[in-house]
């Protein structure tokens, strides 16, 4: 497993992080046994980076992560984030922050995720999403870093607002940021217009999620795949959103075909490879719930890096299909 550093300040990371969410709940039925046999086995695989957060099972995947550290002798990082209060999701332009991440709201939330994890200090906490209309008064940030003065923080970072995940570029530029999380994928390359570059202008680390678009960009779906009510991506893929991305899944696959790679690579691997192929990324966080996925994403990270040519291919996969969390357009 190769490592990258977290942004100018922060530790080496693998770059294949561990997705926790998964392991909460909300993606179908999920046993522990499961989830910390997967744990195990990413750990023992060199994965040294785990991202989960208090909503996935309302702090269920922290505390079987704690479970799981507990026992190994590994230094491995651990992420998590704290949600705003109740309200929009993401933050309109309306919110104000003192509704939404006040003083006492963090700190008492965060005390919530030093007892889940079972530590006095997170190694990054990340608010788990933001608006731009707090660029120019951003407080809570201001709190996480005193809280960092009292050592209860390590590294600070923000995970982006799908919807306007440009919003941390004056967060980066300001310094209120050690890391940002983004979406990045071969569907959703929009960061390396403006994000990527800052990241790196600044120092920031970078942690990639929904590199492999909920699985789709694995390949494993048929386009008349229907997921059940209980799982996140009954919603994700809602209406006819499973049919148009299979067909571009598809073509994908033709161009892993054309360079002659299809036999080597996965389809997940591509996806993984393309993430990882920008040098201002810092580690992707793969969706991994049990042993079979933990072996299929850390492989990624011994295969060669895809070609200059296979990455300008990929290029023309970039789709402007708007956002998918929430109605069905």
């Amino acid at each position: 497993m190769h490592t990258r550093p977290l942004g100018t300040d922060g530790p080496q990371v693998s770059e294949i992080g561990f997705g926790a969410w998964a392991i909460g709940g909300g993606w179908g039925d999920q046993d522990d046994t499961t989830s910390i046999r997967a744990l195990n086995t990413a750990i023992d695989r060199g994965v040294n980076f785990i991202d989960t957060a208090a909503g996935y099972g309302d702090g269920h995947s922290e505390r079987l992560i704690a479970e799981v550290i507990k026992t190994r002798k590994e230094s491995v990082m651990v992420a998590t984030k704290t949600p705003p209060a109740p309200g929009p999701w993401p933050p309109s332009p309306y919110c104000r922050w003192q509704d939404r991440y006040s003083a006492a709201y963090l700190r008492d939330n965060i005390h919530q995720r030093l007892t889940n994890l079972g530590t006095d200090r997170l190694d990054l906490l990340q608010l788990h999403t933001w608006t731009r209309a707090w660029n120019d008064d951003p407080q809570p940030l201001l709190v996480l870093r005193q809280m960092r003065e009292e050592g209860k923080i390590g590294l600070i970072g923000v995970s982006t607002p799908e919807q306007d995940q440009s919003s941390v570029i004056q967060l980066m530029r300001d310094g209120l940021v050690d890391v940002i999380q983004i979406i990045y994928n071969l569907f959703q390359q929009e960061p390396v217009a403006q994000i990527l570059p800052v990241a790196a202008e600044t120092g920031t680390g970078v942690i990639v999620r929904v590199a492999l678009d909920e699985g789709a960009l694995a390949g494993k779906y048929a386009a008349d795949h229907v997921f059940p009510e209980d799982d996140f991506r009954s919603r994700y893929f809602a209406g006819d959103r499973m049919r148009r991305t299979v067909d571009r899944v598809d073509k994908i696959r033709e161009d892993a075909k054309t360079f002659g790679i299809d036999q080597e690579y996965s389809l997940a691997d591509v996806a993984l490879k393309f993430a990882l192929a920008r040098p201002e990324v810092s580690t992707v966080i793969a969706g991994m719930r049990s042993v079979a996925q933990v072996e299929q994403n850390t492989r990624t990270s011994r295969l060669r890096d895809l070609s200059e040519d296979m990455l300008l291919q990929l290029r023309r996969h970039h789709w402007h299909r708007g956002v998918w969390y929430s109605g069905k357009d």
